[in-house]
């Protein structure tokens, strides 16, 4: 494999299940399947494939980068565990990269980083401003927009922000930038009986 540092970077933000295998800055394995659900059962398998692939094993791994989002609530929180249980049972860090973060990374300069939201929207994030959520139409008034590339380029970036990133990056979190769709029930609850 070579004396370079290993990282492994992966995605479950939108639908896909995206991974990728760096030695140093070379791609060593790079991967992806679509799904739109299912990927909480798919994601270790995944991984476990690419670094067979790359001749590699968990114990070789220097750092680990995920995707931290904005996009699918599920997905991100599955990503953002599995990375966190790894490097704290693997003892080396985790860094959490932003979708916005992996699209910069190769964006021609002064396009806009952006990803796709539900209800016709787009998460943005214009240089020197906080992230937000736009419908379509203002977010392309904005500018030239630059779109996440093809899952696997999406890891690559992914683990290329982490193999750089400080080592005392904090552990990875995810990155909401709506509340959830889902919401508590409004019903009173059921009253509970004592047996006596």
């Amino acid at each position: 494999m070579g004396s370079d540092p290993l990282t492994l970077g992966f995605d479950t933000s939108a639908a896909h299940c995206a991974a990728a295998l760096l030695s140093g800055d070379r791609v060593v394995v790079a991967r992806h399947e679509e799904m739109t659900r299912g990927q909480a059962e798919r994601l270790i398998p995944l991984l476990e494939a690419v670094l067979a692939e790359g001749r590699a094993a968990w114990a070789d791994l220097a750092r680990l980068g995920v995707g931290v989002g904005p996009g699918n609530f599920t997905g991100i929180r599955i990503a953002v565990s599995a990375a966190r249980g790894l490097a704290l049972s693997l003892d080396i860090p985790a860094v959490g990269v932003s979708g916005f973060e992996a699209i910069a990374l190769t964006a021609p300069e002064g396009q806009i980083p952006a990803l796709p939201a539900p209800r016709d929207h787009l998460y943005v994030k214009p240089a020197g401003r906080a992230p937000r959520l736009l419908p379509r139409t203002e977010a392309e008034a904005l500018g030239p927009l630059a779109h996440a590339p093809a899952p696997d380029a999406f890891a690559m970036a992914i683990a290329r922000i982490a193999r750089t990133a400080p080592r005392d990056t904090p552990p990875p979190a995810p990155l909401y930038l709506k509340p959830a769709d889902a919401a508590p029930a409004r019903d009173t609850p059921p009253r509970i009986l004592d047996d006596a």
